[in-house]
């Protein structure tokens, strides 16, 4: 049920009001108290209320803050004395999915022990529920997103100009805290209606980019459906990838010794910069869960997901794209334009795309078992990651939709096309010793990202 972001699916399939309610109960059950948000996605208000419901049934205090980003609902967790949280959002995913994403009082996402627990509780033959007497009660609270304003950066950084891409709604919140710093803020919502917009990628940030340059803007700053992630385009319009972001936030952060956590599927050039810093790379799986329980460690100071999942450990477990886009714009304020600092970066060639697949987790247990008989730097820390000459590849299940996600990447555009390649094939053989009956060459979906200088 659960994959590398909460619960997410096609609703009225995965994503049910049993489902919502069961979880809810299961929730229930391990707390006393916790609160209960959403983003703008359709049918969000009708599982909300019946995840509710299921924890009321347990007899638990239930915080209902409406509809906020998932970053204000995992940091309100402690600011109402709440032991857990729950976010009803489909994030990034398709028009038709939702989900739930579970959070702890330290706002870090549940882990994959807490997460089995929910599963019992969800699925066990006697629901865990209380007297009708002794059912929990709703509060609903206006105030989140003024508290989470109130925790944001408050530095003044004058007359910079910024254009927000709000992501339907939720991300208005990174407008204000922008204004409340003193820059002129222009704000898009090109997926108005829509509030089921995928991560922001270069095409989705077209209309972004275009206002950019037309207002003569510093920068602009994407969320997606629920806010967690932040990406951004530059002063030009160019769209800067989150390879980019991660290396400009970790040279921000990393003193000697200390270390910046990255997800396997993480371009080469945060091990760059990092390393050139006196600081050390702790690769984890992907999404921002493991990167959060990598963030656990004193000597980590920030952690990233190139998906746009940001964290700062001192500031929170979880990712806040409202947070990250204070926070990069404060770093574009104190000096050089945002397109000089992508382009003082490493040159690397990264490749990135999806793979339809029946059966993910056979097929990609067919490549790593070739990967293993043909290379010797193999790494399993998600999927399969071979280190090779002058660059590696990897090849993991999504862990929100049925595919195989592939990552290449090189110094060199020409051994960058050779270990991608490499990479297709392993794959294409794997669907078709898995009789995965998907057209391996038909149903693969590009989603290059460029990283430093490529065009």
């Amino acid at each position: 049920m659960f994959g590398t972001s909460g619960v997410r699916g096609p609703v009225g399939e995965t994503v049910t009001g049993p489902v919502a309610i069961g979880l809810g109960r299961a929730l229930g059950s391990m707390a006393g108290r916790i609160v209960v948000g959403r983003d703008a996605r359709p049918g969000g208000d009708a599982l909300a209320r019946a995840a509710i419901a299921g924890a009321q049934e347990a007899g638990t205090e239930v915080v209902d803050v409406g509809i906020e980003s998932t970053p204000t609902v995992a940091r309100a967790v402690e600011w109402y004395d709440a032991e857990a949280g729950l976010v009803v959002t489909g994030s990034h995913n398709p028009p038709e999915d939702n989900g739930f994403k579970f959070w702890t009082r330290r706002g870090h996402a549940f882990g994959p022990h807490l997460n089995r627990m929910l599963v019992q509780g969800a699925a066990a033959s006697d629901p865990p529920t209380v007297d009708p007497g002794a059912m929990g009660t709703v509060r609903a609270v206006e105030d989140a997103a003024e508290r989470h304003l109130q925790r944001l950066p408050e530095a003044d950084l004058g007359d910079r100009s910024v254009v927000v891409d709000v992501g339907h709604g939720t991300g208005r919140l990174t407008a204000d805290a922008l204004r409340e710093m003193g820059c002129s803020v222009t704000t898009v919502d090109p997926h108005h209606g829509d509030a089921a917009a995928g991560r922001p990628t270069a095409d989705s940030c077209a209309v972004l980019s275009q206002v950019v340059v037309d207002t003569d803007a510093d920068l602009g700053i994407a969320h997606d459906a629920d806010a967690d992630r932040t990406l951004a385009v530059d002063e030009t319009g160019a769209f800067v990838s989150g390879d980019e972001l991660l290396a400009l936030f970790a040279i921000e952060m990393v003193p000697a010794d200390a270390r910046v956590a990255a997800t396997i599927n993480a371009s080469s050039v945060v091990d760059a910069v990092v390393e050139q810093l006196g600081g050390s790379v702790v690769r984890t799986a992907v999404g921002d869960g493991p990167v959060g329980a990598a963030c656990l460690a004193d000597d980590v100071v920030f952690g990233g997901d190139p998906s746009g999942a940001w964290i700062w450990p001192d500031e929170a477990l979880s990712p806040d794209g409202h947070y990250a886009a204070c926070r990069l714009t404060e770093i574009v304020a104190s000096g050089s334009p945002l397109s000089e600092r992508v382009a003082a970066l490493p040159d690397l060639i990264t490749h990135r795309e999806s793979v339809a697949c029946d059966d993910p987790a056979a097929a990609r247990s067919h490549v790593e078992t070739q990967v293993r008989e043909r290379h010797d730097a193999v790494t399993d820390v998600d999927g399969v990651r071979a280190d090779l000459d002058g660059g590696w590849f990897l090849v993991r299940e999504s862990g929100t939709e049925p595919l195989l996600r592939l990552t290449a990447e090189a110094r060199t555009a020409d051994r960058a096309a050779e270990i991608r390649t490499e990479a297709r094939e392993l794959v294409r053989d794997a669907l078709r010793a898995t009789r995965d009956g998907a057209d391996p060459d038909g149903e693969r979906r590009n989603e290059n990202v460029p990283t430093a200088n490529e065009s």
